[in-house]
């Protein structure tokens, strides 16, 4: 029979596990009255279970992805967070999360753990929130972790996912790179903001796209018509299309995106053919440009043949 004293101890304690995604740390239960022995006991009687040294599953031994993220960072310190990858993976702004969960401590910590790839910052604090319980490493700062080590197309879309889940804005992201200013990524990740925020001027967006719209195979364009009530950028009138371009600000107003909603369909319900292309990708991936307006021109003569 548990004796009433351990029951006493006992309730507190898995009340904090199930706050901590069933995961505890020996501190914690020190701190809640158990002793070493009756931590020991609860070991071999398989009621905690080892997940690093002084971290325990409680009840099972497997725990969620959030429990062994907590594990990791309660294994680390109460200082440390979960970053890279990791808190990449548990924002949704990576699928891919890899083999060891990541964590930052302070710089003057000391600590090596098996299956926990540490990065030491200097003034983590100032980078640090908590998501589920768990302390994490900012959105700004994981971003520039990745830009270090990843691929352009990688960043871009854990900053396109970061945008679609409204963590951060391009404005936001922009402005606190300056507190991050030194770090290994973030003049990466400013240039590819500015790739991603790129705009032309008028001269310069059509000397650029001219040249590709007749690789493409067609005429010159119609700049500046009005077509179905709407002032375009390009337009063909013998094929009926039009050819929009925006500065592919990813994380344009609510206003902005139904504008051009309203735009698209109106020319859909007109039947005029309409792409849509940035600055950016006209500047930087004409090829891609090219063959887009060749499938489209080659759409519309079949059409019409």
């Amino acid at each position: 029979m548990t004796p009433p004293n351990s029951q006493r101890m006992a309730a507190p304690a898995w009340r904090l596990a199930r706050a901590q995604h069933d995961v505890i740390a020996h501190e914690q239960l020190r701190t809640l009255g158990f002793s070493v022995d009756a931590i020991r006991h609860r070991v071999r009687t398989g009621r905690l279970f080892a997940l690093w040294p002084g971290v325990y599953a409680v009840g099972r031994p497997r725990v969620s992805r959030l429990g062994r993220w907590k594990a990791a960072t309660l294994a680390c310190g109460p200082e440390s967070a979960l970053c890279g990858e990791s808190m990449a993976a548990l924002r949704g702004i990576r699928s891919h999360e890899g083999r060891s969960v990541e964590v930052a401590i302070p710089a003057r910590a000391k600590r090596s753990l098996a299956g926990i790839r540490i990065h030491r910052v200097e003034g983590l604090a100032d980078h640090v929130t908590q998501v589920h319980g768990i302390l994490v490493c900012t959105i700004p700062f994981v971003l520039v972790q990745l830009a270090a080590r990843l691929g352009r197309d990688r960043v871009e879309e854990a900053i396109n996912r970061a945008d679609k889940l409204d963590l951060i804005d391009p404005e936001a992201l922009r402005a606190s790179l300056e507190g991050l200013r030194g770090r290994p990524g973030v003049a990466r990740l400013r240039r590819i903001l500015d790739r991603q925020t790129f705009r032309l001027s008028d001269s310069a967006l059509e000397r650029r796209f001219r040249p590709i719209a007749r690789r493409a195979g067609l005429p010159e364009p119609e700049m500046g018509e009005w077509v179905n009530g709407f002032k375009v950028d390009f337009w063909w009138p013998p094929l009926d299309l039009v050819v929009e371009t925006d500065g592919l600000r990813y994380h344009r107003t609510a206003l902005a995106q139904t504008r051009d909603l309203v735009r698209d369909q109106t020319h859909d319900a007109a039947g005029t053919a309409h792409l849509r292309f940035s600055h950016a990708q006209i500047a930087f991936q004409p090829e891609y440009v090219q063959r887009a307006l060749v499938v489209k021109r080659r759409q519309l003569e079949s059409n019409g043949a």
